[in-house]
């Protein structure tokens, strides 16, 4: 049997689904998703990627989950949180989303916890790394790697697979 790859979309829209608190917050039918990622800027990248792969998923699996369609609104921080933070409180105040999900860098993860928290809103990180982010609220959830993970595979590998030893000049 082959390795199954989870969708970020079908990862939020299970959480969402699975969150009694907010089963009812879609009344009429559309749950509404705040895809907050990186689209221009150092980051674009990470963005772009996660933009595709939901796009894909809604692709190969519709627009439709346990008889609610999903509208999932695209907003381009640039990796800056200030702009992560006010993008994300509009999409919660106007926009009415009942999930937010993106966050491509570790400090816009952190700039929205506080919304979330006082919203009651669920936030899904695809893409932030820092392991503390999940902490900062509990209405914060991560689908993606953290840093610790592929910090200490790379670190074993370089360390007993290749012998080399890093020294920082200080410590010489």
């Amino acid at each position: 049997m082959g390795m199954r790859r989870c969708h970020p979309l079908g990862v939020v829209m299970a959480s969402f689904l699975a969150a009694n608190s907010i089963g009812t917050a879609a009344a009429d039918g559309t749950i509404k998703i705040g895809l907050v990622i990186p689209m221009t800027g150092i980051a674009a990248s990470t963005g772009k990627q996660i933009d595709n792969a939901v796009k894909l998923y809604m692709l190969q699996n519709g627009d439709t989950v346990a008889g609610k369609k999903i509208e999932v609104i695209v907003k381009d921080d640039a990796a800056l949180p200030d702009n992560t933070k006010r993008i994300t409180q509009e999409l919660i105040v106007n926009d009415k989303v009942n999930i937010i999900a993106g966050f491509g860098v570790t400090p816009g993860a952190l700039a929205i916890a506080p919304l979330a928290t006082q919203a009651e809103i669920p936030a899904i990180v695809m893409a932030a790394g820092t392991s503390i982010i999940p902490e900062k609220s509990p209405f914060i959830v991560r689908t993606s790697f953290t840093l610790p993970q592929s910090s200490a595979v790379m670190g074993e590998w370089a360390a007993v697979k290749k012998g080399w030893l890093f020294v920082h000049p200080v410590w010489w």
